[in-house]
């Protein structure tokens, strides 16, 4: 698993680059706000969730939690390509790097929590 930083994630937003946000936390947090776009998959939910909010095992997925110090989207990731999932990165800073970068975060949208 790679490392991606929030200047490569914007770009491919801009870009409208095919690109799955993974939000690891707790449904609470995601409901608070999210990056755009992004789905909420629990990391301790992965192994039996994953199949059905990520079909494709080859799609490029960017999982994700609240900061640096937050361990649960490693665990995510990590789970993710023991399953099989072959282009998955980690944006280890999190939403705490995006906010103070003064980018917003997406509201709630019930249909995108899995």
């Amino acid at each position: 698993m790679r490392a991606i930083k929030r200047q490569e994630i914007l770009q491919h937003l801009q870009d409208k680059n095919p690109m799955t946000l993974v939000e690891a936390l707790p449904e609470k947090y995601y409901r608070d706000g999210h990056l755009p776009g992004a789905i909420q998959l629990d990391h301790d939910k992965v192994r039996e969730r994953a199949a059905a909010a990520l079909p494709d095992k080859k799609a490029f997925i960017v999982v994700y939690c609240a900061n640096t110090p937050c361990q649960n989207s490693g665990i995510a990731a990590k789970t993710l390509e023991a399953m099989g999932y072959t282009n998955v990165a980690e944006y280890v800073e999190g939403k705490q790097d995006w906010t103070e970068a003064g980018l917003s975060l997406e509201p709630s949208k019930l249909a995108a929590t899995v």
